[in-house]
């Protein structure tokens, strides 16, 4: 009897660690937005959660791996890598070209919009590929998720979450436009102290800066009505009602931001938006035999990480001798990641790379600087880690992350276009010598560090509470049921201002009476 009771309680309490699993199915975009969503994933598996990533057979970096525990779904688009390779390298170089700017700032919203465009008829491919698989769809209804989390840069994983009636959750950085926030999250933007995103401008604007600013905010919502609301039509077939792409991205449960106060301005955000910026960042661990010895071999002057991202795999053979040079010129040892050809003046203190354990090399006492293309990811690892930046930005949010760290004081930019030896090599010994830069950079670390709750613990507790409590209503604002006029008081403004018209038109009324009444009484008498 006393075995049939220990039988049937190891039982329950198997059942009931298989019963706090649930089932996750993630909407993924590509590149860096991808590594941080893969960090999520391999959290919520250690969990004993069930994780199901829907895959693109086109997907440029969303690789099937070994992982047991991951299910990844593939399913058939009509193209292959190529296709958003070449959306990837048109948006770079457009950016590059037409880096927004005051005397740029027009050209470049119309260049951006078409490479957006094409990027929008990618992403409807990509959406059909899944939405017109009814085997697949089928297949996913069977799986009983109860949560989806999404990308909002490509679009459709809303309609995917709602056609399988569960919540959604959105995790970015910003939105290609900065809008989606703005008019689908119904975040407030006060341009007067809130930097539009990309403008590479602080929350310390001059008179001209919040002209410029206004414009830009401006500009963003031309493009996102031009474009993202291209989507409306889309949304409303594959729902079978009448709705619009913003009307369903309002109702995401939760929006984790890749993004925290150590590196954004203060600003207004509502209860359904979180912070978890630096998710992915964690202690450093020991470098290979090879890259320790050559660190070691650096002895006080230290070491400078230089890493321009995965996307920039080599620069022209001008540019990397201009590089080369000026980094042979300081007394630090330097781990370069770098597939192009090897620079002629690449001094005795540069070592090359294909690739480099970046977190751990940022983690290394003998770390004095970090030569970064400003990729959100690579920046949080310095700020973690508490190095000052040289920013060496070039396209999408990296210009604009490096100006939220030069406001302060982390960061020194040099421009890839114009930037000389000389130029690079001041910026270099400012944030290794000035000690301000250090400072600021470990100030930064603090507050990165000084959180009641780690931001992958925190983006981890909100999916799970979704997925617990059937959503997350109790946080969504009541914004997202007033149209656009009522969201402005304009409608409450106009009865007032009829109110006001109409007393002063009746007191006129009365005056007058009054003094056509009683003001002729008057003279007649008067007369007689």
């Amino acid at each position: 009897m006393l075995n049939k009771i220990i039988l049937l309680l190891m039982l329950q309490i198997s059942l009931l660690g298989i019963s706090l699993g649930g089932n996750v199915l993630i909407w993924p975009m590509e590149g860096s937005h991808w590594l941080n969503v893969k960090i999520i994933i391999d959290e919520l598996i250690k969990k004993e959660h069930n994780v199901t990533v829907l895959v693109a057979s086109g997907a440029l970096f969303i690789t099937p791996t070994a992982n047991s525990s991951l299910t990844f779904e593939i399913y058939k688009v009509p193209f292959g890598k190529e296709k958003i390779e070449g959306v990837i390298k048109d948006f770079v170089l457009t950016w590059m070209e037409y880096r927004p700017s005051p005397s740029t700032i027009w050209r470049f919203y119309h260049e951006i919009a078409k490479v957006i465009n094409d990027f929008h008829m990618v992403s409807r491919e990509i959406c059909d590929g899944v939405l017109q698989n009814s085997q697949l769809m089928e297949k996913l209804k069977k799986s009983k998720f109860e949560v989806l989390v999404s990308d909002p840069v490509f679009p459709c994983g809303d309609i995917v979450a709602l056609k399988l009636g569960i919540p959604f959750i959105y995790s970015l950085r910003f939105s290609p436009a900065s809008t989606v926030e703005k008019h689908c999250g119904k975040v407030p933007y006060p341009p007067s102290y809130v930097p539009a995103i990309l403008s590479e401008l602080t929350d310390q604007m001059s008179f001209t800066d919040r002209i410029r600013n206004f414009i830009s905010y401006h500009l963003q919502d031309h493009m996102f009505n031009t474009l993202w609301k291209s989507w409306d039509s889309y949304y409303s077939k594959a729902l079978g009602r009448p709705t619009t792409l913003c009307e369903t991205m309002g109702k995401a449960e939760i929006w984790l931001m890749r993004t925290y106060w150590d590196f954004e301005f203060p600003r207004p955000y509502l209860p359904n938006f979180e912070f978890v910026g630096g998710l992915h960042c964690k202690p450093a661990k020991p470098l290979p035999k090879e890259m320790e010895e050559f660190a070691q071999s650096s002895g006080e002057d230290g070491i400078v990480v230089f890493s321009l991202g995965s996307m920039v795999k080599n620069l022209t053979e001008e540019k990397a001798n201009l590089i080369a040079s000026a980094l042979a010129q300081i007394p630090q040892k330097i781990l370069w990641r770098y597939k192009g050809k090897k620079p002629a003046t690449l001094g005795a203190n540069t070592r090359l790379y294909d690739w480099i354990p970046q977190n751990d090399l940022l983690g290394h006492p003998k770390a004095k600087a970090f030569i970064t293309h400003g990729g959100t990811n690579g920046i949080y690892e310095a700020i973690y880690h508490g190095v000052p930046m040289v920013g060496v930005p070039m396209f999408a949010d990296q210009p604009d992350n490096i100006a939220h760290m030069k406001a302060k004081g982390a960061a020194v930019e040099v421009n890839i276009n114009t930037m000389t030896s000389a130029d690079l090599l001041n910026a270099l010994s400012t944030v290794i010598n000035v000690p301000s830069y250090k400072e600021n950079a470990m100030r930064l670390s603090r507050i990165q560090h000084d959180q009641p709750m780690k931001p992958l613990d925190r983006a981890v507790f909100w999916i799970e509470f979704v997925m617990r409590n059937k959503g997350a209503k109790h946080l969504r604002p009541a914004s997202h049921n007033l149209n656009w006029v009522q969201y402005h008081s304009l409608d409450v403004i106009g009865f007032l201002l009829a109110c006001v018209a109409t007393a002063i038109f009746l007191v006129t009324k009365c005056c007058l009476f009054t003094y056509q009444k009683f003001g002729k009484t008057g003279k007649k008498k008067k007369r007689e």
